[in-house]
């Protein structure tokens, strides 16, 4: 069995359909062990048709994993925080199952019967993903990669995707050195051909090149690589192998072409129109839902400050096309952190952070009021994270390509979010904006909504925030 590397959903797939099938399975055996020696109609009475409750609970329980991350590929969690995820999401699979059964009292299980569902599915969870992630990484040896080059571009393939999970669902045959390129490999893992490449790619059972040569111009046979694409195999370069596999840009491959050739720079006006619709529906909710916090928050930085000073703080950012606005969020930092007038990185335990402040911080609360940016059209919930104009200055003269990603609009949340912790610096401003790239270049409603799960791990476990 082959699994493709195309993305997170294909690879984690067989899994999501596991889980769903154990968490509404569970609800039957649950009944079958509450009412053994019961008739179908005694069953029937007490708990209902049965398939209801069960694809419900499925429909929560599934969310509740993804918002916990345990659905994503390059997870390098030891066993025990793996753990602590699942009992997490089942936590909150718990909690939105009681709110269910209030909304909708018919789908009700009964006490008995929802612990053992909880029990059962939690007992078979624990067990079958080990086993999962066990055959994934060991006895699968997913699409079987050629290596054109075995120079310096090529060296960078090991030395990059050193993790297990960034070589999740490939398994590199061979290098194979270009003429008159400089050997960076070691000679184990070279191949070598006489005849003509695709008898080589069906001799080794290919399924896909990787163009990795230090000069292409000068060593690519544009005619037996036709002959490849011909026989069904793809053919691939550097950057996207990376991009694939790492879900980032690598920056140092990253060229012109790169960005002229790409497709989703640019949402269609359709697009564009969902994922505003989008942004209004999740501002409005978010606002209605989160009402008391803010007023709790509010208040507490009001008395932090001596019932004086501003609750809220504006600060200009760089948004969508290199225009500035004013971002707001709950005022974190005394009101003297910048009386010099000059901007400064947030950092780890910094001083400037109020009491209250550090504990919004940790939990995102400072962020909510950016709703309002959201409705203005000014940013989106999901987009890279917008920066001051004094560090985006200065950013775009040390950092190639930085200026790409303001040609979306800002998010409360992103893909860097996620994948990098809080940038204090030039150095993380470089990594963080692989991963912004990445998210620019694969933008879409379903990627937000990824995202947006997945911030729900990063608020619980303090993720990135300072």
């Amino acid at each position: 069995m082959r699994l493709s590397s195309s993305s997170t959903t294909g690879i984690m797939l067989p899994l999501i359909i596991i889980e769903a099938i154990i968490f509404g399975g569970s609800v039957y055996i649950a009944v079958a062990v509450r009412f053994m020696g019961a008739t179908d109609q005694e069953i029937a009475s007490s708990v209902g048709l049965i398939l209801p409750e069960a694809l419900a609970f499925a429909s929560i329980m599934l969310p509740s994993m993804a918002a916990m991350g345990l659905y994503q590929t390059h997870s390098r969690e030891e066993p025990i925080g793996m753990f602590a995820r699942v009992l997490a999401a089942f936590a909150l699979g718990s909690i939105l199952s009681i709110v269910l059964f209030y909304i909708f009292p018919q789908l009700y299980l009964g006490r008995g019967v929802f612990a053992l569902t909880l029990l059962f599915s939690l007992l078979a969870i624990g067990t079958i993903r080990p086993l999962f992630f066990q055959f994934l990484d060991e006895r699968s040896p997913g699409m079987r990669l050629l290596i054109l080059g075995a120079g310096e571009k090529a060296h960078s393939i090991p030395t990059r995707m050193r993790r297990r999970t960034d070589r999740r669902g490939i398994q590199i045959v061979g290098f194979l050195p270009a003429a008159r390129e400089e050997i960076h490999i070691d000679e184990s893992l070279l191949l070598t051909y006489s005849g003509h490449l695709v008898d080589l790619v069906k001799e080794k059972d290919i399924d896909e090149i990787v163009i990795a040569q230090d000069e292409m111009r000068a060593n690519l046979n544009m005619e037996e690589l036709l002959e490849c694409k011909l026989a069904g195999v793809d053919i691939i370069d550097l950057p996207t192998l990376f991009e694939r596999q790492t879900g980032q840009v690598n920056l140092k491959l990253l060229t012109p072409s790169w960005l002229i050739f790409s497709k989703r720079f640019r949402l269609d006006p359709l697009s564009q129109l969902l994922k505003r619709t989008f942004d209004i529906l999740m501002a409005v909710i978010i606002c209605l839902l989160t009402l008391p916090i803010m007023l709790i928050t509010a208040l507490a930085i009001w008395i932090e400050s001596g019932f004086k000073g501003p609750i809220l703080f504006r600060q200009e950012r760089v948004g969508e096309n290199g225009k500035t606005f004013p971002v707001l969020k709950f005022r974190s930092m005394q009101t003297d952190a910048e009386a010099d007038g000059k901007a400064r990185w947030a950092t780890e335990n910094d001083d400037r952070v109020t009491r209250v402040g550090r504990f919004i911080r940790k939990v995102r609360i400072d962020e909510l009021p950016q709703c309002w940016n959201v409705l203005k059209g000014e940013m989106s919930f999901v987009g890279p994270r917008p920066e001051r104009p004094e560090f985006v200055e200065k950013l775009k003269k040390s950092i190639p390509y930085y200026d790409v990603r303001h040609v979306v609009k800002p998010g409360l949340t992103g893909w860097a979010q996620l994948c990098y912790p809080y940038g204090a610096n030039e150095k993380d401003a470089a990594e963080k904006l692989k991963f912004d790239l990445y998210y620019v270049k694969h933008q879409s409603l379903r990627f937000d909504m990824i995202i947006l799960l997945s911030t729900v791990e990063v608020v619980l476990f303090g993720k990135g925030a300072r």
